[in-house]
């Protein structure tokens, strides 16, 4: 997704309206074919999460134009990680014992560790600046409730698919509320219609997501999906032609290495 929002281009409000629209489609088609029966109220709730989805993914468009996908996804999948796994051990009861809680702070530690090291820079102009992070990091808040959300008695007496096509609406309101308030032009521009193909192809991955948490757990879902990162950081070096050194090459596949690594080691918590 990431890759094709880049290459298409647009603003931020162009980029997410797209997610949004394509999203919603993807819904619309799961809906029909699945007849799917959920209660009003969870339907709602549905619709407010994936607004407040689109608090993370507009503080990712826009830290992609900032300092590049392949700076911004690993750090994004640290904020994601870390604030998820302490929610799930501070509210959900996740990581119970000594020995799990042990397994996970040390995978944390890795993964944080790797992040530092993808945002090695040679050029000043390439460096992350704490603004840049702390920025992004108050969006990923908008992730944490999204990612939280299948937790929810309200939500887990509901089966996944019930609650896609509500979810993917909310994405689309929040998008269009954020193109009326900053960018209204964003709606005549042909990127805004463009980019529904990356949108498309994110609300496939959504789908799937919801049968693999069936399948394999939340926890451990949410954990493989983040293994994203490498796609996203070496595509956007290889695709969207973001210029890394040797030396910062180096460092980059010595932080994926370990943000892979601490990534799985959570699962074991």
């Amino acid at each position: 997704m990431p890759l094709i929002t880049g290459k298409v281009g647009g603003s931020p409000a162009n980029q997410i309206f797209g997610i949004g629209a394509g999203t919603t489609i993807v819904g619309l088609i799961v809906f029909m074919v699945t007849r799917p029966a959920v209660n009003a109220t969870a339907f709602l709730f549905a619709i407010v999460c994936g607004a407040l989805w689109t608090i993370g993914q507009i503080g990712q468009f826009i830290s992609f134009k900032r300092i590049g996908v392949s700076n911004t996804y690993p750090l994004s999948t640290v904020f994601q990680l870390v604030g998820n796994s302490i929610l799930g051990v501070l509210i959900f009861g996740d990581w119970q014992g000594t020995q799990s809680k042990i397994i996970g702070v040390i995978a944390l530690i890795i993964v944080i560790a790797g992040a530092l090291l993808t945002s090695v820079s040679d050029e000043k102009a390439g460096k992350i600046t704490f603004k840049d992070a702390m920025f992004l990091l108050c969006t990923t808040v908008g992730y944490w409730i999204y990612s939280s959300f299948p937790n929810i008695p309200i939500i887990k007496a509901q089966s996944g698919t019930s609650v896609f096509l509500p979810e993917m609406m909310g994405i689309l309101i929040g998008a269009i509320i954020f193109g009326l308030f900053t960018d209204r032009q964003s709606f005549k521009q042909r990127e805004q219609y463009l980019n529904i193909i990356a949108g498309l192809l994110w609300g496939i991955a959504a789908l799937s997501y919801i049968y693999s948490a069936q399948a394999n757990g939340n926890t451990s879902a949410f954990i493989w999906t983040q293994l994203s990162v490498i796609i996203a950081t070496f595509g956007g070096i290889t695709v969207l032609h973001e210029h890394k050194s040797r030396r910062e090459m180096i460092f980059t596949i010595a932080g994926i290495a370990l943000i892979v690594v601490g990534s799985v080691a959570t699962s074991f918590a």
